[in-house]
């Protein structure tokens, strides 16, 4: 069945992440949306809840975090050895292996296969790496439709929406919203939803079962991302809750998988860590009720062409940073998101990137740099509680990150002109490096103290001082400095 709207997949209100707001702009949208911080409040207690639960249950949970931490950085210390090792592996098990400097590279190979199959359309695994790139985008510039198969994302595509979180793309809607979609969308697009569907998950699920089973059964080409690459074997491996991603891995004749670099691990030991830490901390489970691994082409078995895209697309330039290559030890649990407060609040969407939430704060800026509004406002978008690094399964320090990325955008700022910010920031530095240069400003704020004597506090300042005194106030300087006053406590106990 065809689409019978000029676009052959629905498209998202917004193009792509970068024409979205900075962070503060769009947060301050997101705050304002009742309803979506019931829905995100509901959601993120659910699942951090459970994935509590569920690691309180491994008597070895620390030992099992510092053994993924372990595992990864010797992958990071290596990255090149090991990406030689799977690709000859992969080789050696009939995957064709192509590698992608970045997204312009990895779409076009896609759309390549895709076109060499004489196909125009794909079905597609949830995938972080292919929204990274954009691939959706590309393909239907391309004429080729690409139909998510995930329900969450399922419903994100049919709402002309945007995914708000890795696990749970469309966590901010509640069903009562996903059925409206299902009513108004699905028929364009597919088969319709059932006449008088209720908001009752089982017949959601009944109609979006409905709906993909016509588009599996007639794909030639599906596309997928991946969990993990294990690089001893070559062997790729999904993990999932819903079964879709085992029609896409069985059912067409050919297979694209878009695979970020850094998500190998070394050996099939190796993995048995990261099976245990990902259900866990992602969806709450002490295993995922589907994980797919295949070796390579299995005559009459699945499909018989299998291609894997390894895509850098910013990922050497993580790794060349000694203290944000940490971000690359990320398995995409989402974990991070679930317990943080700001996220909780505000949504994925205000983070204008593919990436949301503290991982995505660090990650993002990394991966297309500090240039833009958006991603230099994403360091900030933390309050540097550290909970994500209590909860990160792989420990990565995340409020480490933010502070040495906040670095890097002062530095960025201040590159070719010096701010107001950095002049004032330098003056403190003198005023702090020596006693006497503290005690010559102590003495104006003594006299400043005497002048405002009747008042507690400043009001509103002048610029540029008035942005920060908005919401701020500013006590009046006491008469008398701790200094002052240690020196004539001093000077009357040796009187004594």
């Amino acid at each position: 069945m065809t689409a019978t709207r000029e676009r052959l997949t629905p498209a998202p209100p917004t193009g792509t992440y970068l024409g979205m707001p900075a962070f503060p702009k769009a947060a301050k949208g997101a705050l304002h949306n009742q309803q979506l911080r019931r829905n995100l409040k509901h959601a993120t207690t659910v699942i951090r809840s459970k994935r509590a639960i569920r690691a309180s249950e491994v008597r070895n949970w620390e030992e099992l975090r510092v053994a993924g931490e372990q595992i990864k950085n010797r992958l990071g210390r290596h990255l090149d050895q090991y990406l030689i090792q799977a690709e000859k592996a992969m080789t050696a098990a009939g995957i064709t292996v192509h590698w992608a400097r970045n997204a312009e590279e990895a779409n076009k190979i896609v759309i390549d296969l895709a076109r060499s199959k004489g196909t125009n359309e794909v079905v597609k695994i949830k995938s972080m790496a292919t929204q990274e790139i954009d691939l959706n985008e590309a393909l239907e510039d391309a004429g080729i439709a690409a139909w998510e198969t995930d329900l969450a994302e399922l419903i994100v595509q049919l709402g002309h929406d945007r995914p708000s979180h890795i696990l749970v793309p469309a966590i901010h809607r509640n069903r009562s919203e996903v059925r409206e979609i299902f009513k108004e969308e699905m028929g364009l697009w597919g088969a319709p939803a059932p006449d008088g569907i209720s908001d009752n998950p089982p017949e959601l699920a009944g109609a979006a079962r409905i709906h993909l089973r016509e588009k599996f059964l007639r794909a030639k080409v599906a596309v997928s991302g991946g969990n993990f690459i294990v690089a001893e074997t070559g062997s790729l491996v999904i993990v999932e809750s819903e079964g879709n991603g085992r029609m896409c891995l069985t059912l067409p004749e050919t297979l694209i998988s878009v695979v970020g670099i850094e998500k190998l691990v070394p050996t099939w030991e190796d993995l048995e860590v990261f099976l245990r830490l990902l259900p866990r901390s992602s969806t709450g489970e002490r295993m995922n009720p589907y994980t797919s691994i295949w070796t390579g082409v299995t005559p009459g078995d699945g499909p018989q062409d299998l291609h894997v895209v390894l895509l850098d697309n910013g990922r050497t330039k993580v790794l060349s940073d000694p203290v944000g290559r940490e971000a690359l030890r990320c398995i995409r649990c989402s974990a991070c998101m679930n317990v943080c407060p700001v996220y909780e609040r505000v949504g994925g969407h205000t983070y204008g990137s593919v990436y949301p939430g503290p991982i995505g704060a660090i990650l993002t800026p990394q991966l297309r740099g500090v240039a833009s509004k958006v991603d230099k406002s994403l360091p900030y978008a933390s309050s540097l509680c550290g909970a994500c690094n209590d909860v990160c399964p792989v420990k990565i320090p995340i409020s480490d990150i933010l502070v040495h990325m906040r670095n890097k955008v002062v530095q960025k700022k201040t590159a070719h002109r010096p701010t107001i910010e950095s002049v004032i920031f330098k003056l403190v530095g003198w005023v702090m490096a020596r006693g006497r240069n503290l005690a010559f400003v102590q003495f104006f704020s003594r006299l400043a103290g005497r002048i405002f004597k009747k008042r507690t506090h400043f009001g509103p300042m002048p610029f540029p001082a008035s942005a920060w005194s908005r919401s701020r106030d500013l006590p009046v300087p006491p008469k008398e400095s701790f200094r002052k006053w240690w020196a004539k406590r001093e000077k009357e106990e040796a009187s004594k």
